[in-house]
């Protein structure tokens, strides 16, 4: 009778199939170092992200702050644009206000210069002001009485350069007569300043 032992061959099977795997655990310990890398990679990378989006964010809400306050100064600048054209529109007017004002006595002391110098038969027919330049067109009898007439304009403290610019002899049915134009320059006469006298209240 012959016997066999059957278990004891198939626990050292066992035994010998459960030592096997040791490989396969060094291979996923050798990987672990390259994964924890990855994963701290990609950590990494999305803490950049996360800073990169918070910084995107200030730098759009910053943008929009600066449009909204420029919104809100385009109203005082339009204002202080407004105020400059009225200021301009203003100086203009005080200027024409304050050269009509230094010119409002001159046309009638032209015309009082211009008469009171006339000589006898001597008419003028015209007077042309501008710029305190003067311009006369009359007539006369003789040129002798015009010349009385520029020679007369030449002394007055009002007129500068005289000059007789024309002298045209004019024949009706029964007159002859001479018509002629001169040129001037109108002056304001001079004021000279007189010294402040000293008085005694003063000296003391």
């Amino acid at each position: 009778m012959i016997r066999i032992n059957l278990l004891k061959p198939g626990k050292k099977e066992v035994s010998e199939a459960a030592a096997a795997p040791e490989p396969e655990l060094k291979e996923k310990r050798s990987q672990l170092p390259y994964m924890l890398i990855f994963l701290l990679v990609i950590i990494l990378i999305g803490a950049l992200f996360l800073i990169q989006k918070r910084e995107l964010d200030n730098e759009r809400a910053l943008l929009e702050d600066a449009k909204a306050e420029k919104q809100s100064l385009q109203y005082v600048i339009q204002a202080l644009e407004d105020l400059e054209q009225q200021k301009q529109i203003l100086t203009r007017k005080i200027n024409l206000i304050s050269r009509l004002k230094s010119r409002q006595g001159v046309g009638v002391i032209i015309m009082d210069e211009l008469s009171q110098n006339l000589p006898d038969w001597v008419w003028l027919t015209e007077v042309d002001f501008e710029q305190f330049n003067i311009h006369i067109t009359g007539k006369s009898l003789s040129n002798n009485l015009i010349a009385d007439y520029i020679s007369n304009l030449e002394e007055s403290r009002y007129f500068n350069n005289v000059d007789l610019i024309a002298s045209t002899l004019r024949e009706t049915q029964n007159n002859r007569y001479l018509e002629f134009s001169l040129n001037a320059e109108f002056v304001f006469p001079y004021t000279p300043v007189l010294p402040e006298v000293k008085t005694k209240e003063n000296s003391q």
